[in-house]
């Protein structure tokens, strides 16, 4: 039992993925957090482009 139980604790497969992860979440937050912040002139940069044509 504790072989099993030193084995699983060295196991690092799945690590890479769960990194990923994180690094995806961290850029979401990012992103929506920009564009949260940019929001506003964004829109009216938009209503600009609507009005002009």
């Amino acid at each position: 039992m504790l072989q099993l139980a030193k084995r699983l604790w060295a196991d690092e497969a799945g690590q890479g993925m769960a990194e990923y992860g994180l690094i995806l979440a961290l850029i979401a937050i990012v992103v929506i957090a920009a564009l949260q912040g940019l929001g506003g002139a964004i829109k009216d940069k938009f209503t600009e482009v609507t009005n002009a044509l």
